[in-house]
Order: C-alpha cells, then sequence, then structure tokens
C-alpha cells in the first residue's frame, strides 16, 4: 500500500507509540476546541473526539482537552506548524506540528532532518507535489460490499475510492471531509484511520536500501516527537517493510 503502508503494519506501528499518539490526539482536541466544545456544533472537534476514543484515550484526557480548548482549564497555547524538505533520496516530506513552543520544535525538527541525510528546506518547497485530501481508510471484509460502500462515499460527496489489497481508501476534499466522514460512520462503516491528509501527487522510489533505512528512521523519529502531529512523505516504498 506504499504510503500507508499494510493494516497490520499500521496497527503495530500505532501500538508501539501508544504514549505519543495520546498526546498528539489530545493536543488536536484542544486545538479543535477552540472554536467551540460542543462537538455536536464543532465538526472537527467531533472528528477529533472520534478519533481519540478509537485509540481508547480515555474520557478524562478528552474532556481536560477540551476545556483547555475553551478555556475553562489553564493550559497551554499551541500554535501550528508546518516544515517541508527532503529525506535522503530526494523524498519529500511535510511535517505538521502543534507545540506550544516554536523555536524547541523547529531545533528538533531541523537537526534530525541533518542527522539522516535529509534537507529542511523553505515553506512550498515541496508542497506542490501534495494534494490536500481527507483520507479515511476502512479494512476489507467480507461484510463490506465494495459497490455499496462506494456509492455511500459517492453520496456523502467523497471525490473517489482507492481499492487496496487489504482495505478501501476513500478520499474527499478537505471542505466536506466531515460530511463524509459523518455519513460514513452513521451507516455503520468502521473507520480504521481518518484524516486530511497530504496525499502526494509525485512518487519517490529511493534504491538504495540504506537510504531507505536511514528514511524510516528519520520519519519515525520525527512521528515520536510529542510537537509533530503528523509526517507527510511522496516514497513509494512500504516503509515498514525495513527495519
Amino acid at each position: 500500500m506504499g504510503r500507508h503502508g499494510t493494516i497490520a503494519g499500521r496497527k503495530a506501528s500505532q501500538d508501539s507509540k501508544r504514549a505519543a499518539i495520546f498526546t498528539k490526539y489530545a493536543r488536536a482536541i484542544t486545538v479543535a476546541a477552540k472554536n467551540g466544545g460542543d462537538p455536536e456544533y464543532n465538526a472537527a472537534l467531533k472528528v477529533a473526539i472520534e478519533k481519540a476514543k478509537s485509540i481508547n484515550l480515555p474520557n478524562d484526557n478528552i474532556n481536560r482537552a477540551i476545556k483547555k480548548g475553551t478555556g475553562e482549564l489553564e493550559g497551554e497555547t499551541y500554535e501550528e506548524l508546518n516544515f517541508e524538505g527532503y529525506g535522503i533520496g530526494g523524498v519529500a516530506v511535510i511535517v505538521e506540528a502543534l507545540t506550544d513552543n516554536k523555536n524547541r520544535t523547529t531545533a528538533a525538527v531541523r537537526s534530525t532532518f541533518d542527522k539522516y541525510g535529509g534537507n529542511l528546506g523553505a515553506p512550498g518547497c515541496v508542497s506542490y507535489m501534495f494534494a490536500r485530501k481527507g483520507v479515511l481508510i476502512i479494512e476489507k471484509t467480507d461484510a463490506i460490499d465494495e459497490d455499496t460502500l462506494m456509492e455511500a462515499a459517492l453520496e456523502a460527496g467523497a471525490e473517489d475510492m482507492v481499492v487496496h489489497e487489504d482495505a478501501f481508501e476513500i478520499q474527499t476534499e478537505p471542505a466536506v471531509y466531515t460530511d463524509v466522514h459523518s455519513a460514513l460512520t452513521a451507516a455503520g462503516y468502521e473507520l480504521l484511520e481518518s484524516d486530511i491528509e497530504y496525499v502526494p501527487s509525485m512518487e519517490s522510489a529511493p534504491s538504495d536500501e540504506h537510504d531507505i533505512k536511514k528514511l524510516k528512521k528519520m520519519i519515525d523519529i520525527l512521528e515520536d516527537n510529542d510537537d509533530v502531529q503528523k509526517v507527510h512523505h511522496n516514497c513509494s516504498i512500504d516503509l515498514e517493510e525495513f527495519e
């Protein structure tokens, strides 16, 4: 599955990073809650809470994160930052961060790129190779009829559905992402993963195994950073296969 990896690989990766993921999801809720603490009137918050529940983030953590966002609880103020650059082998990388300390995060991201043969660039240096899309992943099972799922997705406003070996990947324009998310969950579909992502329109495939391992290490270290929400890249090779 290239960019997304296999479902088994992704689940294993998520399990190994559970503590970092808890922190990231709580921050995402806090930022979404700045626009209102009631998920019924704040679609972004509703999606953030659903995703947090899917990884078993405790309700206390969820409620605390909402209250920090609405100002009921004193907490850190998070700033959204995006970094762009190249990993070793010419792979384009975008790093999305939520941080309470811009200097700390910038220094950490820059040193990780440098250490593993990458180069952090100026804003816009690689983002032209990606399209901003809502992406919803549903695991393939015997219970899911491909045509019925596609019809439900398109009816809700989705743009396209890509069929992978073990999953369906539904793509939407960012503006209708929450509508499609709500429609599919209301129809009883279980979303394995869903987010607004940078989907590569141009892909890169490094051939040197040493380079691929260094690229995977760089991405793993970036993802383990509490300030980093998501790392996007245009490598068409399944990095989970390289340790």
